[in-house]
Order: C-alpha cells, then structure tokens, then sequence
C-alpha cells in the first residue's frame, strides 16, 4: 500500500500527466490531418476541380461553379480574329474560353458539342468561336494551343482542334506534329510556325481577354454573353438557345 507523499505516488501522477498531453496531442493531430485533407480536395492549394458539371479553375478558389445564365460580358468585347464554325451571321454566338489538356473540355467536346453542331450549327442556328485558355498548370495546353492557330494560317483550325481533343496532348510538340502530316497540313509552315513561337502572342491576347471577361477557370462559355461554366450537358445550352432565339 502506497503512503500519501511517496515516490510511487508521484510517479502515478506523472504517467497520468504525459497520457493526457498525449492523449491531447493525437487529438490535435487529428483535427490538422482532418483539415488537410479538406484543402486538398476543395482546392486550398489554388487549383481547383469544382462542381458537378466540372471545371479547372486557375488561381484561388471561387466558391465552386460561376451562375449559368448570367448575363456578364458584352459578346462584341469577346469577339477576335479567332476561328468561327458555323454560320457568320447566325443569330447566336458561342465564344467558348477551353484548354486542350483540361479533362472537363474534352468531355464537352465529346458529349455536348456534337448535339449542338447537329441541332444549331448545321442548320445555321448558332455559331461557335472557340478562344485560347490554357492554364500554367498543364505543361502542353500553350503549345497545344499555338498548334491549332498555326494549323489556322492554312485554313485547317477545325481539324487541329478535333486532333487535339481526339488525339490527346500528351505527345507534346513531336504528337502536333504527326497531327499535322495526318490532316494534310504543309509540315515545313507548321513546323517552323510551331517551333518559332509565332502564334504564342495570339493564344496569350485570348486568354487576356478571358481574363478581362472575369474567365477563372475552362471550359467556360458565353451565348450571346451569358455565362455557361463548365461541361455542362446540352440541355441547358439548349434552354439559353432556344431564349435567344425566341427574342
């Protein structure tokens, strides 16, 4: 039996002293490592893949997805010398600001853009500019980019584009390349249009422009200067369309 005041006594007290601070420690840890894991997946770090309907984000994060419909860009302001598929005069205008490596892009390419080129493009309905919007954090969307203008300068945007969100990125300037032979292009020009950075000064001004039109991250798109985030299915450019048309 222990006497008040002995070593062993106070040797009690101390365990218990250091299982609480343990204790209390592992709790903290808990909490931080809990905390961790949120700011990873909900874009803490500055690059964000947010929402249901899914975008790339560039910079901090803003809250998820921009409103659809919202009227916040003035169509002439968005409006270059860029590529135009469709009717010159058709009564709605679809700028979209994309990255060819940005997942969420692709899937619009592959899952909606083909209902609107049949329902609105083809019959003269809707016409689509298609804007520079590479983000820094994917290490092939500039060149990518100054691959479909330089294919431009031969009249052969279109299929540079439809290569690239084929045929992936991931190739990087020698993949561009063998795109170029495939679709007829004069290799020599392209090459020397690639290699020289002619066309980096034009993929920059469109994604200035997209930033000036408060783009934060792709796909993002504008009917007639209402603003469509992300990959969304073709229902709801379906319903701004259609409102468009009927004005």
């Amino acid at each position: 039996m222990t006497e008040p005041g002995s070593i062993e006594e106070g040797h009690t007290k101390e365990e218990t002293v250091t299982f609480k601070k343990s204790t209390l420690w592992k709790l903290v840890s808990g909490v931080l490592a809990i905390l961790l894991l949120v700011s990873v997946f909900t874009g803490g770090f500055g690059i964000t893949k947010s929402g249901s309907s899914g975008t790339e984000q560039l910079g901090a994060p803003t809250g998820g997805d921009a409103p659809t419909g919202a009227a916040i860009a003035d169509i002439k302001e968005l409006l270059d010398d860029d590529a135009v598929l469709g009717d010159e005069d058709a009564p709605v205008t679809i700028v979209e600001f994309s990255d060819y490596e940005c997942p969420f892009c692709g899937r619009f390419y592959q899952q909606t853009l083909p209902s609107i080129k049949e329902e609105y493009i083809k019959t003269g309905k809707v016409k689509l500019i298609y804007r520079d919007f590479p983000l820094s954090f994917h290490p092939q969307a500039q060149k990518a980019a100054e691959a479909a203008e330089c294919a431009g300068e031969q009249d052969k945007y279109w299929e540079m584009h439809d290569k690239l969100f084929t045929g992936g990125v991931q190739g990087g300037i020698t993949g561009f390349k063998q795109y170029a032979q495939e679709i007829g292009l004069d290799t020599t020009k392209f090459n020397q249009c690639l290699d020289s950075g002619a066309m980096a000064a034009e993929v920059q001004r469109d994604f200035v422009d997209g930033q000036r039109a408060e783009v934060q991250g792709t796909p993002a798109f504008f009917v007639n200067g209402q603003l469509v985030s992300g990959a969304q299915p073709f229902s709801v450019f379906q319903q701004i369309i259609e409102a468009e048309l009927s004005n």
